[in-house]
């Protein structure tokens, strides 16, 4: 028992305390029996030492973390795991696969013509054609105290928007998006928390805000192919979504009514906004570029597709989120819980 403890002593101050996350698990094969793993090594008959695991596990001071995988051969692991690009590409198939412990295989899954599906940020089924006929200028006219609060709200949130990003529709599409994507998410959970709360359904309300969520997220995606943000406008978005989604949430727990009319009135200046880029794409100001291929695959689009072409389905993606936010606007005004009406599922 002494000599197994001086063996240990140098062991441990060796290790010291340090903060390790993962347990190792490291084979000894046919190795000496010399130095500290003398202890752990069981010779056979004829004296040879034979395949032991010896588990090394380092405690932090301040607890241990719990890992839901054991790190077998580490650096081996690490050289198979292959970064996926911004755009959410898929692996090639020739790519070696991520070293998991759980052994879940790999989804492949092909187009409809035949050809491997190359993103994972959205699946086939998800893709749509987008509904060009919606009508653009339809607008909710604000009657009630709230009504009026919020439409003037929005207008006054737009100013500093026009003046920062003028004529910039590309960077001006991508950075709103960032915040348009919010009110969905802030939402879905909101109902979700209720409907646990309460043990009811949500009228498929909670699916119908996170599937706009994942729509303006879409969007987002979309326009980083075509303008990139610099570090300033990057730090714009921290300040702006950081603000604008504790607003939201507060201002959705106090007045959903309120809440979703915003969102409403928001979108409608999305379609203002859209209309205007467009304006500029048809005046030669703005390059018609090629569609980024997320797009054609999202929007079931043309291959030769355009810059414009994707600017028309994202404005009548808008104009479908303007009509479920009034929707669910009216149905709180008129005294309904959401649950009570079917949510328009699938409506992008």
């Amino acid at each position: 028992m002494m000599r197994s403890s001086k063996a240990a002593a140098p062991l441990f101050m060796q290790l010291g305390f340090r903060l390790f996350s993962t347990t190792t698990v490291r084979t000894v094969i046919n190795e000496p029996a010399n130095g500290i793993l003398t202890g752990f090594l069981h010779g056979g008959a004829s004296g040879v030492p034979v395949r032991t695991s010896v588990a090394w596990v380092r405690f932090p001071v301040l607890g241990v973390r719990n890992e839901s995988t054991l790190a077998f051969k580490e650096e081996e692991q690490e050289k198979n795991v292959e970064s996926v690009s911004a755009g959410g590409l898929a692996k090639h198939p020739e790519e070696k696969a991520v070293v998991s412990y759980w052994g879940v295989p790999p989804s492949k899954m092909m187009k409809e013509d035949g050809t491997e599906w190359r993103w994972n940020c959205f699946r086939p089924w998800e893709t749509y054609k987008a509904d060009l006929s919606i009508d653009l200028k339809k607008h909710h006219a604000p009657v009630t105290f709230l009504d009026k609060l919020a439409y003037w709200t929005v207008k006054v949130l737009r100013y500093p928007t026009d003046v920062f990003f003028q004529r910039r529709y590309g960077c001006r599409a991508m950075m709103l998006e960032t915040v348009a994507a919010v009110p969905g998410m802030v939402g879905g959970m909101l109902l979700h928390l209720k409907s646990l709360r309460r043990f009811e359904h949500s009228g498929g309300w909670i699916k119908a805000l996170m599937e706009e969520a994942e729509n303006e997220r879409m969007h987002l995606m979309t326009f980083m192919e075509v303008s990139q943000p610099n570090w300033y406008e990057r730090a714009l978005v921290l300040t702006v979504q950081g603000v604008f989604f504790h607003a939201y949430f507060l201002g959705y727990l106090i007045s959903p009514k309120f809440a979703h009319r915003v969102v409403g009135y928001l979108e409608e200046e999305a379609i203002h906004s859209y209309t205007e880029f467009l304006k500029e794409l048809d005046k030669g100001n703005i390059d018609n570029v090629p569609a980024p291929a997320i797009a054609i695959d999202y929007w079931q689009l043309p291959p030769d597709s355009t810059l414009r072409d994707v600017v028309m389905v994202v404005r009548a993606d808008e104009a479908h989120h303007r009509d479920v936010n009034h929707f669910a606007s009216d149905i709180h005004y008129q005294g309904h819980e959401l649950r009570e009406s079917p949510a328009p599922i699938g409506y992008h």
